[in-house]
């Protein structure tokens, strides 16, 4: 990886007394704060529950940019800017005060800035509620090389946060990004997609209020917590522990997303092969699988995904799969046949029907959603991790209840993964495979 180029520090102006890094962030922070001064990576992912201390690191981070980084100037960003003056502006002030720095710093409220006094740099705040008050922000030299998006998932989406970063960071030879946030609820909010997501360059870090030294938070703060986590434990798991509990509408509660190491795959005794065909808008979905029958554990390791694609295109892509047994979707009869003449003689169709009676539909999925867990790469399949994290019940819209049976969309990965294992779980039966 390439290291972007840093430009090389100012002197160091932050106190009277030299300040240790264990007098700035706690123990939990060393390594992200070590990440973001390497220069291997350009964008802080901080994600967490309440007390976890991100947004204080951010806002430390940022400060010590200025003041260490010749001619670069910050932005801080809310999604409504009526909310600046109870939520980041005092933020960064009170680290500035906790770093004993204040003489060092002055403050103005139109607009808010705040201005490294020995040298004019500054951190500017505003509101994307009003995209003008953006596009004309400027700076007296130099150049926006820092920018920390404060609440990220309230904020529109990916083309937002794109558009604003293309914006503002133009020229210079550094810049970086904060974004920090606690996860949404519901798995299929934008900015769940955005985490699961790799990106290069990307320092990706979850913390909660149990790694901060109880000084910093004071008793309250636990008692209220533990009081939360006794009455109401899906409330404490998302607040505090900034999990994504879904609203009870999740179909999988299983999913594990992490990366599948290249010496776990060769240590597979067997591995499956799913294919679900589509043309457009459907795509064509392939996926490579493996399952532990003694941690009743599905690995997901493998896709193709692809629109509008021919089976002798498909065909091509497959090739290192040409001597493989592929189960496919059984109505797509001529392409399995197209695919058969072209070499793939291990590729047949799905059986529509379970053994005990129940639809392959009912049964493959029941039986997915009793493993013990089912691991996904993210990087390797992120359309399986999407799909498989935001798969959810139907709401009746007059009841507001879930109704009964799947929901026949955005599923192609889901009935790729029943079509692969279906050998296992109609073989063996749902509950005992």
């Amino acid at each position: 990886m390439t290291s972007q180029r840093r430009p090389r520090p100012q002197q160091n102006l932050l106190a009277p007394k030299q300040l240790k890094l264990s007098d700035l962030i706690i123990p939990e922070y060393y390594a992200a704060h070590t990440a973001i001064w390497s220069g291997e990576y350009n964008e802080y992912l901080g994600d967490g529950g309440r007390g976890s201390l991100k947004s204080t690191f951010s806002a430390t981070e940022v400060v010590l940019l200025i003041m260490r980084t010749p001619n670069i100037h910050a932005v801080v960003l809310r999604k409504v800017g009526n909310t600046i003056a109870t939520s980041v502006w005092p933020e960064y002030n009170r680290v500035i005060d906790r770093m004993g720095i204040r003489h060092l710093w002055k403050q103005t409220k139109k607009p808010y800035t705040l201005t490294y006094i020995p040298t004019g740099q500054t951190i500017q705040f505003y509101g994307l509620d009003d995209p003008g008050k953006l596009k004309s922000i400027a700076v007296p030299f130099g150049y926006f090389g820092v920018m920390h998006f404060e609440e990220f998932d309230q904020f529109d989406g990916p083309e937002e946060i794109r558009n604003v970063e293309q914006s503002v960071f133009r020229g210079g030879p550094f810049s970086f990004s904060f974004k920090t946030f606690n996860s949404p609820a519901m798995a299929r909010h934008w900015v769940n997609r955005y985490k699961r997501e790799p990106k290069p360059k990307q320092f990706r870090h979850h913390t909660t209020y149990l790694t901060t030294p109880p000084d910093w938070l004071g008793p309250r703060f636990f008692d209220d917590a533990e009081t939360l986590k006794q009455r109401d434990p899906i409330a404490y798991a998302h607040e505090y522990m900034g999990e994504v509990v879904g609203c009870g509408q999740q179909v999988f509660t299983n999913i594990t997303l992490r990366p599948i190491t290249r010496e776990e795959i060769a240590g597979f005794d067997r591995r499956y092969y799913g294919l679900d065909f589509g043309w457009y808008p459907d795509p064509n979905h392939f996926g490579g699988l493996s399952y532990d029958h003694a941690r009743q554990t599905v690995y997901i390791f493998e896709e193709h995904r692809a629109q509008r694609e021919t089976d002798a295109a498909l065909a091509q892509v497959l090739q290192p799969h040409l001597r493989d047994d592929i189960v496919g979707d059984s109505a797509a009869n001529r392409s399995i046949a197209t695919l058969r003449d072209l070499g793939y003689r291990g590729l047949r169709g799905c059986h529509k029907y379970a053994a005990n009676g129940g639809t392959s539909v009912t049964d493959g999925m029941k039986w997915l959603q009793s493993r013990a867990e089912i691991v996904i790469d993210p990087v390797r399949c992120p359309w399986t991790a999407r799909e498989f994290s935001e798969y959810e019940y139907a709401i009746d819209k007059k009841t507001g209840e879930v109704m009964p049976g799947y929901v026949d969309a955005a599923n192609h990965s889901i009935d790729m993964a029943r079509y692969a294992l279906e050998d296992v779980w109609q073989k063996r039966g749902v509950q005992n495979a």
